[in-house]
């Protein structure tokens, strides 16, 4: 049984998933799946969490180039202190994903976890949307953006994670048929999204 967490940027992924992993009693997957895919990558955890807020490089776009036409020559990964590429990013975050939802009972938020278990029929997968002037404020308020730049953030942060998606998953994320669960935190706040969440999943029998 597993829940993913889906979202716009600073529609309240990490606050909502927190809330439904600490009501259900379940693993909440966040910080912990970056420090391991960092650990993996043999990079910091800030620079895995720095690449969903910036494209690849053109040497990353190169590189990728590369690997479609002569996925022979392709290493799945670099040497630990040597940069990674964005696609071999992909692959270690999506082995991470797969790895901890084979223990169940997890609450995934972002890494494209959505896309990554959508194969899984215990899966629950939701996704949060507001609008772009209460995003700028939690961009603001909660996540330290500098308000002179939480507009140019907001809507890079979002344009990245569409991108991400369509090149790595063939995806529209923003597409509401991939989810079971669609909702707006600006209406029904962060405990009020992780309300219908819990729900739902008391529904499908999942929790006490």
């Amino acid at each position: 049984m597993l829940i993913t967490i889906s979202r716009q940027y600073a529609s309240g992924g990490t606050q909502v998933a927190k809330l439904v992993a600490d009501r259900l009693g379940w693993q909440l997957v966040g910080n912990a799946l970056i420090d391991e895919v960092a650990r993996r990558a043999g990079i910091p955890p800030e620079e895995v969490q720095a690449r969903e807020d910036r494209p690849p490089s053109f040497v990353e776009r190169l590189a990728r180039v590369a690997s479609a036409q002569l996925p022979d020559l392709f290493l799945p990964a670099p040497p630990i202190g040597q940069p990674i590429g964005e696609g071999n990013l992909v692959r270690v975050t999506r082995s991470v994903v797969c790895e901890i939802a084979a223990q169940g009972h997890c609450v995934f938020v972002g890494r494209a976890s959505a896309a990554v278990l959508a194969w899984r029929e215990d899966a629950l997968h939701a996704r949060l949307v507001a609008g772009a002037e209460f995003r700028r404020r939690v961009a603001v308020e909660v996540m330290g953006v500098p308000e002179k730049d939480a507009v140019t953030v907001v809507e890079r942060r979002d344009a990245n994670r569409i991108r991400y998606h369509r090149e790595y998953y063939a995806r529209d994320c923003d597409d509401p048929r991939h989810y079971d669960l669609v909702l707006n935190t600006e209406r029904l706040g962060f405990p009020g999204a992780a309300d219908q969440i819990v729900h739902r999943a008391r529904v499908l029998g999942w929790a006490d």
